[in-house]
């Protein structure tokens, strides 16, 4: 699977990733690397908690939209 996720800088430094997908699935990291990797494990503790719980596993569904700069 495959999910898109958001990598926002904080002002303290390091790095909030998201996964607008999954709600509340969130996690942080100090450089870019460890962020993502982080949330590689967020996302799989998230997907086994729905699985765990017989609850549907979101597909995230994607559309690409020109724009005209």
């Amino acid at each position: 699977m495959k999910y898109t996720i958001i990598l926002e800088p904080d002002e303290e430094g390091g790095y909030t990733v998201t996964v607008p997908a999954l709600p509340g699935c969130i996690s942080e990291g100090d450089t870019k690397e460890e962020a993502i990797e982080n949330i590689k494990d967020a996302i799989s503790g998230y997907i086994e908690s729905l699985k765990k719980h017989g609850e549907p596993i979101p597909v995230e569904t994607s559309v690409e939209v020109p724009i005209n700069a």
